[in-house]
C-alpha cells in the first residue's frame, strides 16, 4: 500500500539561521493513527505546518495522497484537516455559522446533517447559536476540532489538540477520532500526554533536534526498548548493595528498604532464569524480602531515553 503521506529529504531553515528541520524522511499509511512525539522545539509543528503548505519547503519534497505540496497545494489542502494548538476562531460568529463557512471554504456544497452530526459528536449541538466568544477554552477547542472536520478531509492533524482541556473533551475526541479511522481516515497526533499516544496510536514516531530519530509500531516499540524492573522490598534496610551483588546491576533506595532490578523480558527463559539467579544470590547474602513486584516501562520512558540518548 502506498503512503498517504511522504516526506523525503525534507529541510526547513528560518531566516535567523534555525534549522528547524534537518533531512527528514517520513511515510505515513492510509487509516492508521501516527503519533509524533518529542520535546519542545524538536520541530513537531514546523513538520507539520510544512505538510500542510503552511511553512514553506526549504529542501526535499512532500507529498499526500500522491500530490506534491507545492505543485498541487489547492488539491492537497483539501485533503488535509488541522487542528493548531492555538484557538483561532471567528470570536463574534455563532458555531453553526463559523464551521459551515470552513467547509464553504474548499468548496463543498451545504450539508447541514453533517455538520449536524460533527457537533453532536463533539457535544457542541447545545451550543449551535452561540457566539464563540461566549464559550469556554475547552468549548472553542471543539470548535476548531469541528471545523478541521468540516470539508470531510482524508488526513487529519491534530497539533496537542488536548493541551489545557477538560478530560471529558479528551474522551469525546478520542472517541471520534476512532470513529473516523474506521472510516478510513488518517490521524497524525503531536501530544505531551504520552499516555494519550500508548493508547490511541498504531505507530510512533520520535523527533529530536529536528531529525526523526525513529519511527515504530507501538507494539513493536514497547517489546523492543521496554524493560521491566523488578521491585524487592526487604524486611531490614541495607546500607549499601553487597559488593557480592554488584555484578546484578541492582540499585538500592534512598532509606535502603528497596532494591531494584532491570531486565529484559524478549528472552524469557533467560529473564526468568536472571530473576531465579538473583533470588538465590540474596538468600546466600541472608537479605530477607518483604514483598517484590514488577513494572513494565511506560512509553514514556521509552521516548525519554531515545530524547537523551540523542541530546
Amino acid at each position: 500500500m502506498d503512503p498517504i503521506i511522504s516526506v523525503v529529504n525534507a529541510s526547513k531553515t528560518y531566516a535567523t539561521g534555525f534549522r528547524a528541520l534537518d533531512h527528514v524522511d517520513l511515510h505515513i499509511q492510509p487509516g492508521e493513527i501516527f503519533a509524533l512525539l518529542g520535546p519542545n522545539g524538536a520541530g513537531k509543528t514546523t513538520l507539520i505546518g510544512l505538510i500542510c503548505g503552511i511553512v514553506k519547503l526549504g529542501e526535499g519534497s512532500v507529498t499526500v495522497a500522491g500530490k506534491d505540496i507545492v505543485r498541487d497545494y489547492r488539491e492537497v489542502r483539501s485533503l488535509i484537516g488541522l487542528v493548531p494548538q492555538e484557538l483561532t476562531t471567528d470570536a463574534f460568529e455563532t458555531v453553526w455559522a463559523t464551521v459551515s463557512f470552513s467547509r464553504g471554504l474548499f468548496g463543498k456544497p451545504a450539508d447541514p446533517a453533517y455538520i449536524e452530526k460533527t457537533l453532536r459528536a463533539l457535544s457542541l449541538w447545545d451550543k449551535k447559536d452561540s457566539k464563540i466568544m461566549t464559550l469556554s477554552g475547552g468549548m472553542k477547542r471543539r470548535v476548531m476540532i469541528a471545523k478541521a472536520l468540516s470539508h470531510e478531509p482524508r488526513v487529519l492533524f491534530l497539533d496537542e489538540p488536548t493541551a489545557g482541556v477538560d478530560v471529558a473533551l479528551r474522551k469525546d475526541m478520542w472517541a471520534m477520532v476512532r470513529g473516523l479511522r474506521e472510516d478510513g481516515v488518517t490521524i497524525v497526533l503531536t501530544t505531551h500526554y504520552i499516555e494519550e499516544a500508548e493508547d490511541m496510536a498504531d505507530r510512533v514516531g520520535v523527533i529530536s533536534h529536528g531529525k526523526i530519530i525513529l519511527v515504530e509500531d507501538k507494539v513493536t516499540l514497547m517489546r523492543k526498548l521496554g524493560k521491566k524492573q523488578l521491585m524487592l522490598e526487604l524486611q531490614q534496610p541495607l546500607a549499601q548493595v553487597p559488593p557480592s551483588l554488584a555484578a546484578d546491576g541492582l540499585s538500592l533506595n534512598a532509606d535502603g528498604t528497596q532494591l531494584t532490578y532491570v531486565y529484559d523480558p524478549r528472552g524469557v527463559e533467560g529473564a526468568q532464569g536472571a530473576v531465579a539467579a538473583l533470588l538465590d544470590d540474596l538468600q546466600r547474602e541472608g537479605i530477607r524480602l518483604k514483598d517484590l513486584h514488577t513494572t513494565q516501562s511506560s512509553l514514556e520512558d521509552i521516548f525519554v531515553s531515545l530524547v537523551q540518548e540523542k541530546a
